[in-house]
């Protein structure tokens, strides 16, 4: 191998390695050396992915370099991963202070983001396999990292299941793209589908139906959601991680293999039945929630649902953006969801105002008019396809008018102009991230059918729909009795419990009384 190529591989093999190496040495120190090799660790990871993802930019790096990968999106997904790996490392180093089992915790969290590398970068679908498995088992442990909590054993329980069934039907679309292309190479494979307009055989659209089918699952999609809200019980860093960058890889698989998946029809009505309804009622049951954690939990479901249908639409450059910026957003809301608890009582003693039909009026005809001009000088100054699929725009004016017409609620202060100079910013940096991602990711040649568009803009009206009567009709009955079935979360996962425990029980830890726990901690 010429030096040209070997050092490239050393650098992208460093970064899981590192990790490793932490990991190993983090699990035979005592609790503060565990914790300064972590940060060590993590630290040398994020920088050496930051470095990578510099020369990747600067086309200093081959696309395809021994077992790894290493285009924009491969280096992208390695910083992401490594960043995340560091915040919570530092911030556990903290929380977790005087718990007896730190070297356990800070060995498994190394390990899991060790796993993440190699799974991102990864050009042989045996390894990709290999290193979600390792990911899973890993984050499995964590989610027991307090095995005498029922909720979290009963979660840990679903999660390993759910688990192994996406890793099942992963598995069985690699044999099936590897029967049809005699090749374990990703780049191979994917490179395959680049040219659009091929009749896909019938193994490559099964295929492409358990990849989205494995996505699904590992995006915790209703009804197989369950899981994803009880592991709250866990601690808050594991939450971060688990929200904040792995539960993201189901979206990463759909993004890798999305040649394939956008020519395949009935993958793409499956991700956009699925996931576009599952986005709406999370979105519904989340607004009913207390429980800052549960609340965020929630929230996880509804916007990896979102980034699936943007994948199925052919919007990969927003899916990626969505996930950059879901992953850094919601390891901040659970790191720092302490404050999150005072904002909210802060929220619910101020005074609402609900807004008339006038100005609900107004909000949306000024929305429109925003997002039409914005149409009207990206169709007039640049060639571009921003406005080929119309759902995604639907969706931001809806939020625009939501975000117009309750400038008046509570904590909301100012002037309209100042919102509107706010809404101008939010369309104006969404197109312009949206456009940037679009530089960096090869281009999408695939559009949206039109009943894909109509399916996705009917739901968002519905969201917006319920949204408004969520906020501001709870003094109609039948909006309080729609209101809880929303609280009951449908009742879809107490369903999925009972079946899950009929088909594979699992013997659960009893709950501790509050009584009990006093006199054996007397007695000791």
């Amino acid at each position: 191998m010429h030096w040209n190529e070997l050092l490239p591989t050393i650098l992208l093999s460093l970064v899981p390695a590192i990790l490793v190496l932490g990991a190993l040495a983090s699990g035979r120190q005592t609790s503060a050396r565990a914790w300064r090799t972590a940060r060590t660790a993590t630290l040398a990871g994020l920088c050496l992915s930051a470095l990578l993802l510099a020369l990747g930019l600067a086309q200093r790096l081959p696309a395809v370099i021994g077992v790894w990968q290493a285009t924009p999106l491969q280096l992208i997904m390695l910083l992401l991963a490594n960043f995340i790996a560091f915040v919570v490392v530092r911030y556990s180093a903290t929380y977790l202070q005087g718990e007896p089992r730190q070297q356990r915790f800070v060995t498994l969290v190394q390990t899991v983001f060790a796993a993440v590398s190699v799974a991102v970068l990864s050009d042989f679908l045996p390894m990709f396999l290999a290193a979600w498995l390792g990911i899973s088992l890993a984050m499995h442990q964590l989610l027991m990292f307090y095995p005498d909590r029922p909720r979290a054993a009963l979660a840990a329980h679903k999660k390993f299941l759910f688990a192994r069934a996406a890793e099942l039907c992963a598995l069985g679309a690699f044999l099936l793209l590897y029967l049809h292309h005699d090749s374990a190479r990703i780049s191979v494979i994917v490179g395959a589908y680049a040219a659009p307009g091929g009749n896909l055989s019938v193994g490559e659209q099964a295929a492409a139906c358990l990849l989205a089918l494995a996505a699904l699952i590992k995006c915790a999609q209703l009804p197989l959601h369950g899981w994803l809200i009880q592991v709250v019980e866990a601690p808050t860093p594991v939450s971060a991680a688990l929200h904040g960058g792995v539960i993201n890889l189901g979206g990463y698989l759909l993004l890798l293999f999305s040649p394939l998946l956008l020519q395949s029809t009935p993958a793409r009505a499956l991700i956009l039945i699925v996931a576009g309804l599952g986005s709406v009622l999370a979105a519904l049951v989340m607004m009913t929630r207390i429980s800052i954690k549960v609340r965020l939990a929630w929230s996880t479901s509804a916007q990896m649902g979102l980034m699936l249908v943007e994948i199925a639409l052919g919007l990969v450059e927003l899916a990626l953006l969505h996930l950059l910026a879901h992953s850094c957003y919601k390891a901040y809301a659970f790191l720092s969801s302490g404050e999150a608890v005072q904002e909210d009582l802060l929220r619910r003693q101020a005074p609402g105002r609900r807004p008339t039909p006038a100005q609900w009026l107004a909000a949306g005809a000024t929305s429109v008019a925003l997002v039409a001009g914005l149409a009207v000088v990206v169709r007039a100054g640049f060639d571009s396809s921003a406005f080929a699929v119309v759902s995604p725009w639907v969706l931001l004016t809806l939020a625009l008018t939501a975000l117009l017409a309750e400038r008046r609620g509570p904590l909301a202060s100012g002037d309209g102009a100042g919102f509107l100079g706010l809404a101008a910013l939010v369309m104006l940096a969404y197109f312009g991230l949206k456009s940037l991602f679009a530089v960096l990711l090869p281009p999408a040649e695939h559009t949206a059918p039109l009943w894909a568009d109509l399916w996705m803009s009917t739901l968002f009206v519905l969201l917006f729909a319920g949204y408004g009567l969520q906020r501001h009709g709870l003094h109609l009955r039948w909006v309080q009795t729609l209101n809880l079935y929303c609280y009951a979360g449908f009742y879809l996962d107490e369903w999925v419990t009972r079946s899950t425990l009929r088909l594979w029980p699992h013997p659960l830890p009893a709950r501790i009384k509050a009584k009990r726990l006093h006199a054996t901690t007397g007695e000791a």
